[in-house]
């Protein structure tokens, strides 16, 4: 079995741990932008594995509006069975690699997060249409984007399966306190935050649960690790609350030291809130956080709930009480405490690691090309 998959995420090279597990039971080649917005190519010791066909592509860093010159000429050398398109349906990409494809007589699929029901202008209507056409069949990363595909009248094969999962191999727990000691972060309980510094994430929810704690326990520490527009409402609320001494900002940091940013934080808190046009699709930094033993806790945003399961806690979006509440039934529970680092664990372990959604993705690849031979 020879696949193609076109991915601009693969710039990151965590990311493509999932194609070298994929390369020890087939041939599998990779096309993906030289970099993509301000993210560079991350070369990686498996690169070798497999072939990598790096392209600079028009619109990079515009989702949904770039493409790939010359994907002809790679299919027609690459030769594959089927190709995997990781992008939206709506996309441009899309559109061009699935009427390459049909071109070529190859099957295809795509790849799609998109867990709100949503009418697209023209051309975006036009290339969803031709996609759905096109196809042979879809992988979605969570319940409710399969259950969108299937409203807009997508019937052939289709799967949940996240797009991507944690490598154990770089994400696991470390000793803490020489981790936090290099970092210049204290000692005591950090609550942490990791991604965009937005307002979607709900950051006003985390920032309010946590004010009335910070001041009356000094152990307690508060961690924000990513770059967006409140950055700035961030410095101004710690100056303003006096806590400038218990909440750090950090910039967003390579995947390499992501690792490490994990083991800085003891809770790590994704209190996202779903508005008209975006909810919570997966929140990877839960199962990476919960990967390197830390205790999970989200809102009830999107697909937050079904990565959590029983192994952290979870609370209404948009209620900083109820958050206040989680944190401190948390801190002040060792016991618990106990219980949710290994739940963690385990749920990462058997349901979220990269090689389980490879073997996954594997047998869903097989599932496609016996349904086209048939």
């Amino acid at each position: 079995m020879r696949v193609l998959m076109i991915s601009k995420a693969c710039v990151t090279a965590s990311y493509r741990s999932k194609i070298a597990y994929l390369a020890e039971n087939m041939d599998i080649g990779l096309v993906v932008p030289d970099h993509w917005a301000n993210l560079s190519f991350e070369p990686d010791a498996s690169d070798d594995r497999y072939p990598i066909y790096r392209r600079a592509i028009p619109f990079n860093g515009r989702n949904h509006f770039h493409w790939y010159p010359g994907l002809g000429e790679i299919m027609r050398k690459f030769r594959p069975d089927l190709l995997h398109v990781d992008e939206e349906h709506y996309s441009v990409v899309t559109g061009q690699a699935i009427t390459v494809a049909q071109t070529l007589g190859v099957p295809s699929i795509f790849f799609t997060w998109q867990n709100i029901y949503k009418r697209y202008p023209w051309p975006f209507s036009a290339i969803e249409q031709r996609v759905f056409r096109g196809s042979s069949g879809a992988i979605a990363g969570n319940q409710e984007s399969l259950e969108v595909l299937r409203r807009k009248g997508f019937q052939k094969p289709a799967v949940v399966i996240p797009q991507f999962g944690t490598d154990l191999s770089l994400f696991g727990p470390k000793e803490k306190t020489r981790i936090k000691a290099e970092w210049g972060i204290g000692e005591g309980t950090t609550v942490g935050y990791v991604g965009r510094l937005i307002e979607d994430k709900g950051l006003d929810e985390l920032m309010a649960a946590m004010a009335p704690l910070l001041l009356p326990d000094p152990d307690l520490g508060l961690l924000f690790v990513g770059s967006g527009p409140y950055e700035s409402v961030i410095a101004q609320w710690r100056k303003t609350r006096g806590v400038e001494q218990q909440v750090h900002l950090l910039p967003w940091v390579t995947s390499e030291t992501m690792p490490d940013v994990m083991n800085l934080i003891d809770i790590l808190v994704l209190p996202s809130r779903t508005t008209p046009r975006w909810k919570e699709q997966f929140g990877r930094v839960l199962t990476e956080a919960m990967a390197c033993g830390d205790i999970v806790i989200g809102s009830d945003s999107g697909e937050i709930p079904h990565v959590i399961g029983d192994a952290g806690l979870v609370f209404p979006e948009r209620d900083a009480e109820a958050l206040k509440r989680a944190i401190i039934s948390v801190v002040d529970n060792p016991d618990l405490q106990s219980t949710l680092r290994n739940r963690g664990f385990e749920r990462v372990a058997a349901h979220f690691t990269q090689k389980v959604v490879a073997d996954k993705t594997y047998r869903f690849y097989r599932q496609i090309l016996e349904d086209v031979q048939r």
